[in-house]
């Protein structure tokens, strides 16, 4: 039985200057469980700066909340032991958003395969590690002759971002942490990124939390969404149910914020997210918002 990871009352607060009570909340009260069986996709969404990376930052064990915990197999991952913590590290896997920034320019791509595969203890001699190497470059679209042995800067932002996801197929995580994985990418690599992470669901069988201000990548994914707003998650359902009949106004505006692809049908009014975010919880979706400069 594969363990849950799971957050319980989650606060991140942090120190500022010129703020009331001299800190901010970026994460306040936040509260969901992962399940790894049966494999899932659920989506985080909302707007820049409303908490979401924070999260992932908690749930990779990058950040200690300020208040609550972070769960897996029911324990604090921030009290397990050296050993617990190694399994933890194997079993829920980051992929980020710069597909750049994540290898270091002065080594070859390979590095960072050949590190899981050490770490890790994925094979006992070089040669079957080659291989699993290459079987997972071909599992995200990848021909190995034309990654391995080149630097960072000799690869497209898709195929290093790929990379990323044949070192999570070499490792086979329980656990996904996608944070914003694809707003650096174009529209069919984009496509065939989350095209990977819906074969890993189905046939590898790994859960992925996937994080995005992007609704339209979410109704690609389908499965669970949870919808956050100054550090506060204000609805979860099923994707089609979310967006279809939403029942939180701050869902609504994201809806409302999605160009239609027709020059005829223009905005005509004025987004004003603070206003959407002071109206309480039992205000109506389709309730009249107060005009405010375009975002």
């Amino acid at each position: 039985m594969k363990s849950e990871l799971e957050l319980r009352g989650v606060q991140q607060r942090f120190h500022a200057r010129g703020v009331e009570g001299g800190y901010i909340t970026a994460v306040d009260d936040v509260s969901f469980t992962l399940a790894a069986e049966p494999p899932q996709v659920v989506s985080l969404v909302g707007q820049s700066g409303s908490g979401k990376s924070t999260i992932a930052r908690n749930v990779l064990g990058l950040q200690k909340p300020t208040e609550g915990s972070v769960l897996y197999g029911g324990k604090d991952i921030f009290k397990l032991s050296r050993a617990e913590y190694d399994e933890y590290r194997r079993d829920v896997q980051p992929v980020f958003q710069d597909p750049y920034a994540i290898f270091n320019p002065f080594y070859r791509v390979d590095r960072v395969l050949w590190k899981a595969v050490k770490k890790f203890g994925l094979t006992s001699s070089r040669s079957k590690g080659l291989e699993l190497i290459e079987e997972s470059l071909r599992a995200v679209r990848l021909e190995p002759e034309n990654v391995l042995g080149r630097y960072p800067h000799q690869l497209s932002g898709g195929q290093r971002q790929r990379i990323m996801l044949a070192r999570v197929h070499m490792l086979r995580p329980s656990f996904i942490i996608a944070d914003e994985p694809v707003s650096m990418l174009d529209a069919q690599v984009r496509k065939h990124f989350l095209d990977i992470l819906l074969d890993f669901q189905r046939e590898h069988g790994m859960t992925t939390l996937f994080i995005t201000h992007d609704l339209s990548t979410v109704y690609y994914l389908g499965g669970e969404v949870m919808v956050i707003t100054k550090g506060t998650i204000v609805e979860r359902g099923p994707v089609s149910t979310v967006m279809h009949e939403p029942s939180h106004p701050y869902t609504q505006l994201l809806l409302d914020s999605i160009p239609q692809p027709d020059p005829d049908n223009r905005w005509s009014t004025r987004i004003n997210v603070d206003a959407v975010e002071e109206l309480d919880d039992s205000t109506p979706a389709d309730a009249p918002k107060p005009e405010a400069p375009i975002l």
